[in-house]
């Protein structure tokens, strides 16, 4: 029901998009029963699909999961309605009589920020241990054991002769809890480019993964010390996985072939693929907690390296809890450096405090990083983080939030390398204004010392029914440089069916001996002729590198979501260091399902 139904809405048309800022409704379900882990589905006014997998109680959730089922909106003379449709292959579950699952729906309202719960009030949006009970199912095994994608793909490009490849992936259930994925020959080529980033870190960056086959599962390795990153993993000729739970136990198995020169590794070309190989299980304990082993490697010529490490996230009370993580790295040198935190944190629906102790050996990130993903290693490491949102009604202002972040770390000499301040204060008005100042104060140890601060200004307008505008200007010193950095974003509906996506970065940095002064620029726009029939245009430039990315799709999914016909174009400049030609690429691309 909504009282003024006019107001709905209703922007968002790609599948997966966060419904956050529209009119939504969610189902949310516990089918293991293991209060912990869920699957979540999402709809708004124009039935747009968003799923995502919720794992350690909420702590964490992976928006790349996609499965095959249906949502279908419609607007009534007093609001809307949703009708779900998800079938039970597509989910794990325990067959039998008597089962039990959680259960827990949602309704987003943007008009006032609101978001509500069949299940009361949520300590936090993705509780699993709050759900409420589905009880006396009667469930029996999947009747359909095996999906077959096979795919062919036809490549035409501009000095090359033309090229075409097929491939195949087989995902069988197991059990009714277990699934195995095969892949032989995956298609990476048709996947959106990785959007352009500004780093003023002397850190390798995170990078998303946007792979089909690294995406079932991907949740489970979700850790603070990430022992394994799919990232490290380029190009496979095969691969293999086993995912779900088996006796109470959530295990996932990967298996694959890859030449390491083809990551951000940073290796010369070899010619020669490693074997990655990586075990992860977790076993509920006390009701919404867990505790976990992950053994990651990379066999490489006739070398390992990689890690183990243990893993627990535990809950004494509601909002009362703990992670913690203990790690031992492999490899040729420094064999046996380990990594460990302990990060006990208190979590209410409005507020979050914690403290967390760190002790990173020195020698590391060489092996941990041939499988996994840390920025750096040699630290004894203190952090600690406090934030808290007041809500108003009938008032000017909506909601004031507050955040403080303090980070310390010595090396295992005792020698102080690092201290970070950071600090938010946001501002949410009832005319759909943001805004949001934030200042960061660093110290860093190098080649010598470094003293360098931001002071950064955000304001947005959003009208909450799909068309938004956000300007930022950020000012200070990084790395004996004066540092100016600005940036805007425009989100606009043009209709239920299209929309607009544009961003614009200006960095300016004086001195410049890098030359890493740059203007970003990024495009999106997409037109939906239906849900599973649409186009979508992707464009992004960063002068600094001289590098310029367009891809244009027309993608029918005739059999969603995974059997579908793709044509794509991709005009692109090579990465550094290559030869400055302008490569134009036509894919074809035809994929089924049996």
């Amino acid at each position: 029901y909504d009282p003024a139904p006019e107001g709905i809405a209703a922007a968002l048309t790609k599948r997966d998009s966060d419904l956050g800022d529209d009119d939504a409704v969610a189902i949310f379900l516990d089918t293991l029963d293991d209060d912990y882990t869920a699957s979540a589905f999402v709809t708004n006014l124009l039935g747009t699909q968003w799923d995502f997998r919720i794992t350690d109680n909420g702590r964490s959730s992976d928006s790349n999961w996609d499965g095959t089922w249906q949502a279908c909106s419609a607007r009534t003379g007093d609001g809307w309605s949703a009708e779900f449709a998800i079938p039970l292959r597509i989910l794990k579950y325990a067959s039998g009589e008597n089962q039990t699952w959680g259960i827990n729906f949602s309704r987003t309202y943007p008009r006032t920020l609101e978001t509500s719960y069949w299940a009361g009030a949520m300590v936090q949006e993705l509780r699993v241990s709050q759900y409420g009970e589905l009880t006396g199912l009667e469930l029996q095994a999947p009747v359909k054991r095996l999906e077959i994608i096979p795919y062919a793909l036809f490549q035409t490009e501009n000095g090359q002769k033309p090229d075409g490849e097929t491939g195949l992936d087989v995902r069988a259930r197991v059990t009714s809890t277990l699934g195995a994925d095969l892949t032989v020959n995956p298609d990476f080529a048709t996947i959106e480019a990785d959007a352009e980033q500004i780093n003023l870190t002397r850190f390798e960056l995170f990078i998303a993964e946007k792979r089909p086959f690294f995406l079932e599962g991907a949740e489970m390795y979700r850790q603070r010390v990430r022992q394994f990153y799919s990232r490290r993993i380029g190009e496979i000729p095969w691969g293999a996985k086993l995912n779900g739970k088996l006796s109470g136990t959530d295990v996932s198995i990967i298996l694959a072939r890859s030449d390491p020169a083809n990551t951000s590794s940073n290796l010369t070309g070899s010619g020669d693929d490693a074997t990655y190989g990586i075990f992860r299980i977790k076993q509920g304990i006390f009701g919404a907690s867990n505790v976990g082993f992950l053994a990651a490697n990379r066999r490489w010529r006739e070398v390992d390296q990689g890690s183990i490490g243990f893993d627990a996230t535990l809950f004494f009370t509601e909002t009362v809890g703990f992670t913690g993580q203990l790690v031992r790295a492999h490899g040729p040198e420094h064999d046996g450096a380990v990594v460990w935190f302990l990060r006990p944190a208190y979590d209410s629906a409005r507020s979050h405090f914690h403290v967390r102790c760190a002790h990173w050996d020195e020698g590391l990130m060489e092996n941990i990083n041939a499988v996994g993903f840390i920025k750096d290693d040699n630290r004894k490491e203190f952090d600690t983080n406090l934030s808290h949102e007041v809500w108003f009604n009938n008032s000017v202002v909506e909601q004031l939030s507050a955040e403080v972040n303090y980070n310390r770390y010595r090396s295992q000499a005792g020698v102080l390398r690092s201290w970070n301040l950071d600090t938010e204060l946001g501002c949410e008005m009832a005319n759909k204004l943001k805004f949001e100042i934030s200042r960061e104060d660093e110290f860093k140890r190098y080649e010598k010392d470094f003293e360098n601060n931001e002071t950064t200004f955000e304001a947005e307008y959003d009208t909450r029914t799909g068309r938004s505008v956000k300007v930022s200007y950020g000012f200070g010193h990084s790395y004996d440089s004066d540092l100016q950095l600005a940036g805007g974003e425009l989100d606009l509906k043009i209709t239920d069916a299209w929309n607009i996506q544009y961003g614009i970065t200006r960095l300016w940095l004086d001195p410049d001996p890098e030359n890493e002064m740059t203007w970003i620029h990024s495009g999106r726009t997409s037109y939906y002729f239906s849900p599973d029939l649409f186009c979508k245009i992707f464009v992004q430039t960063n002068s600094a590198i001289d590098r310029e990315n367009t891809q244009v799709s027309l993608i029918w999914r005739f059999i969603p979501p995974f059997g579908s016909v793709q044509l794509v174009y991709q005009n692109a400049t090579p990465g550094l260091g290559e030869p400055p030609d302008r490569r134009h690429i036509l894919f074809t691309k035809l994929s089924w399902v049996f």
